[in-house]
C-alpha cells in the first residue's frame, strides 16, 4: 500500500486528483490536507468520503510542524502538492495572501519532506509562470525562462525555483509540473469556464476581458490527474515535465461554444426552461446574447501554449478528451450538480466544514479579515 499526503485536495484539481487516484488504486492511501478556504469544498470529496484509504486533515499548510506530523504519523511516501492561492484576479487585488500560501507554504513542506525523508515530493504548478507568447511564438518548453506577469504567476514561480533548490541542494526527491488550464467537474465557479456556464443558466452578463482573443492552452482535467500519476509512476527525480492539450482557444471562442452547448442542451430537454427561467435559452433566445466586453485586467497575458513533447516522448503520456466533448461532460455535469454550485456560491458549504470535521484546530492560521 503507497501513502499519498495530498494538500488542496479539496480543490478543484486537487479532489478530481484524489477520485481518480482511489478509483485506480483503491488499496492505497490518501490523506487530504485542506484549509477549507472559499475555493476549498469539502462537498467536493463527498463522492470518496466512505472509502476506506481516505483520510481528511483540516488544517494549514503554514502550520508548523502539522505537515511533518502528517507525513510520519501516516507513514507518507509521496506528498502531491496542490494547494495555493490561483485566481490572478484576486492576486491583483491582494497579493499578500499569493506570496504566502504559494512561497511560505511551499517551503514549509519542503522542510518537512526533508525532515521526514520523504520518497517523492510532486509539485503541481503552472504555465503561467513562463509568462505571455505572441501568436506566432513557439510553445513554452520546459526550459523556456521565467517572466511571469501577474503575483500569483510570480508566487508560483518562485515555489517552483524552492522546489528545484531542495533537490539540488538537499537532495529531496522532487517532481514539478507546469500544467495549461484545466476544465471539468468541481470547478470553482470564479474561473472562465463554470464562471460563464452559471451565469448562462441565471441570465447573467458573460463579461469577457478586452477584446476576448486571450489564447490559452486547455485540458480536461482527467487527464491532468493522469499525468500526474503518470510522473509519479515513471517521472525522473528533479525533472520538470510540461502538461498541456495542444488545444488553443481564445476566450471569445470558448464562451460562444459554450453558449452553443447551452442552446442545444436547452431545445433537446424542456425541463431546463423550468430549471432555469433566467436563462435565455429558456425562452427561446440565443445564449451569447449575455455576451458584455469589459475593460480587460492589468498584466493580462495574451497567450499560453505548452510544448508538451517531453511527457509524450519519455513517459508515453497524451491527453484522451477531446475539448468538443470535454466541454459537453463539464457542462452535463453542472446540470447534474446544481446544489454543488449553488452551495459554493452562497456559501452554504461552510456547513460541511462544521458537519465533517468541527471547526479548525487551535493553530490554523486566517488569511484574511474573514478568518479564510
Amino acid at each position: 500500500m503507497t501513502s499519498i499526503l495530498v494538500t488542496g485536495g479539496a480543490g478543484f484539481i486537487g479532489a478530481n486528483f484524489v477520485h481518480h487516484w482511489l478509483a485506480a488504486q483503491p488499496g492505497d492511501r490518501v490523506v487530504v490536507l485542506d484549509a477549507l478556504t472559499y475555493a476549498g469544498n469539502a462537498a467536493s470529496l463527498e463522492p470518496v468520503r466512505a472509502h476506506p484509504g481516505f483520510v481528511f486533515v483540516h488544517g494549514d499548510i503554514r502550520t508548523p510542524g502539522l505537515a511533518e506530523s502528517l507525513l510520519r504519523s501516516h507513514a507518507v511516501d509521496v506528498l502531491v502538492h496542490f494547494a495555493a492561492e490561483s485566481h490572478v484576479d484576486r492576486s491583483i487585488v491582494g497579493p499578500d495572501a499569493f506570496l504566502d500560501t504559494n512561497v511560505t507554504g511551499t517551503h514549509i513542506l519542503l522542510k518537512a519532506a526533508r525532515a521526514a525523508g520523504l520518497a517523492r515530493f510532486h509539485h503541481v504548478s503552472t504555465d503561467e509562470v513562463y509568462g505571455s507568447l505572441g501568436p506566432e511564438d513557439a510553445p513554452f518548453r520546459e526550459t523556456t525562462a521565467f517572466a511571469p506577469n501577474s503575483p500569483y504567476a510570480a508566487s508560483k514561480a518562485a515555489a517552483d525555483h524552492l522546489v528545484r533548490a531542495y533537490h539540488h541542494t538537499y537532495g529531496v526527491p522532487v517532481t514539478t509540473t507546469n500544467c495549461s488550464n484545466n476544465y471539468g467537474p468541481y470547478h470553482f465557479p470564479e474561473k472562465l469556464i463554470p464562471l460563464m456556464l452559471v451565469n448562462a443558466l441565471d441570465g447573467k452578463p458573460l463579461p469577457i476581458y478586452g477584446d476576448g482573443l486571450n489564447v490559452r492552452d486547455w485540458l480536461y482535467v482527467d487527464d491532468h490527474c493522469r499525468a500526474i500519476e503518470r510522473v509519479l509512476e515513471a517521472g525522473r527525480v528533479g525533472e520538470t515535465y510540461n502538461v498541456g492539450g495542444r488545444n488553443e482557444w481564445t476566450n471569445l471562442a470558448i464562451v460562444r461554444l459554450l453558449c452553443g452547448v447551452i442552446d442545444e442542451l436547452f431545445a433537446g430537454d424542456p425541463s431546463l426552461a423550468a430549471r432555469f427561467p433566467n436563462a435565455p435559452a429558456a425562452r427561446g433566445q440565443p445564449t451569447d446574447s449575455l455576451l458584455t466586453f469589459v475593460p480587460d485586467r492589468p498584466g493580462h497575458d495574451r497567450r499560453y501554449a505548452i510544448d508538451a513533447r517531453k511527457i509524450e516522448t519519455e513517459l508515453g503520456f497524451v491527453p484522451a478528451e477531446r475539448f468538443e466533448t470535454g466541454i459537453r461532460r463539464t457542462v452535463d455535469w453542472y446540470l447534474a450538480n446544481e446544489a454543488w454550485w449553488r452551495g459554493v456560491m452562497s456559501g452554504a458549504y461552510r456547513e460541511w466544514i462544521h458537519a465533517w470535521y468541527g471547526a479548525p484546530g487551535p493553530a490554523a492560521i486566517p488569511t484574511g479579515p474573514d478568518g479564510r
